[in-house]
């Protein structure tokens, strides 16, 4: 079992769970990112870290602060009250696996900006995962879009922590990268700054791209 885990054989959603309960994460080779338990349906879950990092939904807290007018500090029960938004669509990753007509739920990242309101000189966002690690990037623009969201929801239930729960970032029309996890903290910032994998090389701008069958570009 812990074989099939470290492959990222496809699992069902019922596999998963049980897998969930007997493996743990397995560092790769390379040390950087670690291969671990198989996702529900096509999904393969991906961390940086030596494991999953967990905080109860109690606990949790997101933080929106930098170049901003109204520094925000919300529970998961804040979000779970602001103008809901759901979206169906495929979640593509860069090493070229998809997952089909996913569901998410949760607040347009557009909402949060709107509550904190953006001070002047602010053109990009920063994005920290409470893993202690991760980051991301978006520019303000691309985070204003209306399928970028912070996500509490997934497939009809909360975020799993394997993927990311209780709260993560969702862009829909970007790889996989972009949707950081265990998302704890946006900081508004005078300009884009790479994230983990953006100083690895990926790029920042990461538009899904008509080699792999489909071309999220920005829309006006």
């Amino acid at each position: 079992m812990a074989g099939l885990g470290a492959v990222g054989i496809l699992t069902g959603a019922k596999v998963q769970s049980a897998l969930g309960r007997v493996l743990q994460p397995v560092t790769s080779a390379s040390g950087g990112l670690s291969a671990l338990i198989p996702g529900s349906d096509t999904f393969r879950i991906y961390t940086v870290t030596d494991g999953f990092p967990s905080v109860t939904a109690d606990a949790y807290r997101l933080k929106v602060g930098g170049m901003v007018n109204r520094p925000l500090d919300l529970t998961l029960d804040d979000l779970k009250a602001m103008p809901s938004t759901t979206l169906v669509r495929d979640f593509q990753c860069v090493t070229g696996w998809r997952v089909p007509n996913v569901r998410w739920q949760g607040v347009l990242l557009s909402h949060l900006l709107d509550a904190a309101g953006v001070a002047p000189g602010a053109t990009a966002l920063a994005f920290d995962s409470f893993d202690g690690t991760y980051t991301a990037s978006l520019t303000l623009s691309q985070a204003r879009r209306p399928d970028v969201m912070v996500a509490y929801g997934f497939e009809g239930g909360p975020v799993s922590t394997p993927h990311g729960g209780p709260v993560r970032l969702y862009v829909a029309p970007m790889y996989g990268y972009k949707s950081a996890k265990w998302l704890g903290a946006i900081n508004l910032v005078s300009g884009v700054e790479p994230g983990y994998w953006e100083q690895q090389g990926y790029d920042v701008d990461a538009w899904i791209g008509a080699s792999n069958g489909r071309h999220d570009a920005p829309v006006s």
